[in-house]
């Protein structure tokens, strides 16, 4: 399925006082792979909401394998786990430099429609564009 790697440089902000990435700002990180990833295919949270459609996380999982650190670069690896339906679930791999994985987790998410405030099926226009992709 389409994969999509995102840089991150992290920022001392997103660090403790021991300079490591304080573990919450790896689903920033999720997010920035997943909106990277829609952007990739032409498609924006932004426009998903102009057509009334939004997409909450439902369920984050993180698996801590080793810190990053203050000014690191980061490759955030997002896949997405199968065709979707009224949810979506992508896997996130989050690797160093030299290529390890430090991170990984999966988030899923639901389409709602923004009128009727209930799930709904993945936009047709979603699905076409991944028709090129095979699992």
């Amino acid at each position: 399925m389409k994969i999509h790697i995102s840089k991150v440089r992290v920022r001392y902000g997103e660090t403790d006082q021991m300079g490591v990435v304080y573990h919450a700002n790896y689903a920033q990180y999720f997010e920035i792979g997943r909106t990277e990833w829609l952007r990739d295919l032409g498609i924006t949270y932004a426009s998903m909401e102009e057509e009334g459609v939004m997409l909450p996380v439902i369920s984050l999982k993180i698996d801590y394998k080793k810190s990053a650190k203050y000014d690191d670069l980061l490759f955030v690896e997002t896949k997405l786990l199968e065709l979707p339906n009224v949810r979506i679930k992508f896997h996130y791999e989050v690797k160093s430099e030299a290529g390890e994985i430090l991170v990984s987790g999966q988030t899923d998410l639901v389409f709602i429609d923004m009128q009727k405030n209930r799930p709904r099926r993945c936009p047709q226009y979603l699905l076409d564009k991944l028709q090129k992709f095979s699992l």
